[in-house]
């Protein structure tokens, strides 16, 4: 497994364990809001680093 993979996991399983433990409907959505931005951010990035030569073509 690769380490996105894993991270992507544990943003499921932070996720499921948010969805279980916060009662509040607000409270909740906003926390699974942030896991959402940060898996979002993480695959973004991902595709970032994979890709950094092919943005630097405006030379």
């Amino acid at each position: 497994m690769n380490r996105l993979s894993i991270a992507l996991v544990c943003y499921v399983v932070l996720g499921a364990l948010t969805w279980t433990t916060i009662t509040d409907p607000k409270l909740r959505a906003g926390t699974l809001l942030i896991l959402a931005l940060f898996a979002v951010k993480s695959v973004l990035r991902r595709k970032d680093v994979l890709h950094a030569d092919k943005g630097s073509d405006a030379d």
